[in-house]
């Protein structure tokens, strides 16, 4: 079988707009998450970054019960829709995101409290609104995380197999994502055609990682020059 390459498009449009939508959703959890001074902030914190030890079978069967036409959302957006969230793109979005939520707050918070907070407290001093602080002092110091949450958000989503699968099955230009594809092939003993796919994956993988890396390098060259010369 020759290379599918509508799975590559399909999963490049879900990972680019999952990416996204993570960016501008992880901004303020990761934002409360690093300067919040709530007691039990800890419960919140654990509940972000349980996807990353959940198994993505339990979370995509969670989501899918909750996207099916018995629960108040799958009532919801079948009355305003006509159809079900459960096996559509939609729906993919949505369990990716989930999914992916840790690897994307997790370095947006590390960068944000790495900042410096006398930074912080001077921009406040001089009138500065908590918006203008973010924007001018906490944002620019914090690029090189908000480059990794955001790449690493990206990737993660191009890779997803269970939640995907469950969430969404295998329906060809619909949900039919890159991994699913290769377990497809390696079930048919297609291992020609499998082996082409994941090292097209491997490779755009590699490369993105490599970029981040580079990115991030230069970012720190130009924010603190001397510890790196150091």
């Amino acid at each position: 079988m020759a290379i599918d390459w509508q799975t590559f498009r399909l999963t490049l449009e879900l990972a680019f707009t999952v990416s996204a939508m993570l960016f501008l959703l992880g901004l303020p959890i990761a934002y409360w998450i690093a300067f919040s001074r709530w007691r039990w902030k800890f419960l919140i914190e654990a509940l972000v970054a349980l996807p990353i030890v959940l198994p993505p079978t339990v979370l995509g069967f969670y989501v899918l019960v909750a996207l099916g036409p018995r629960s108040p959302l799958g009532r919801w957006w079948i009355s305003l829709t006509g159809h079900s969230l459960a096996f559509t793109f939609s729906g993919l979005v949505i369990g990716s995101i989930l999914y992916s939520l840790p690897f994307a707050v997790q370095p947006f918070a590390a960068s944000f409290s790495a900042v410096d907070r006398k930074l912080i407290a001077a921009s406040a001093t001089l009138g500065a609104s908590p918006v203008r602080t973010f924007l001018r002092v906490i944002a620019p110091l914090s690029v090189p995380g908000l480059i990794t949450g955001t790449a690493l958000s990206f990737a993660h989503t191009m890779g997803e197999f269970g939640v995907v699968l469950m969430i969404g099955g295998n329906i060809p230009g619909v949900t039919r994502t890159v991994s699913i594809d290769i377990y497809d092939r390696v079930q048919s003993s297609d291992y020609a055609g499998a082996n082409q796919t994941a090292l097209i994956l491997l490779v755009v993988c590699f490369g993105l990682l490599a970029v981040v890396y580079g990115l991030n390098r230069k970012a720190w060259v130009r924010h603190f020059p001397s510890s790196l010369s150091s």
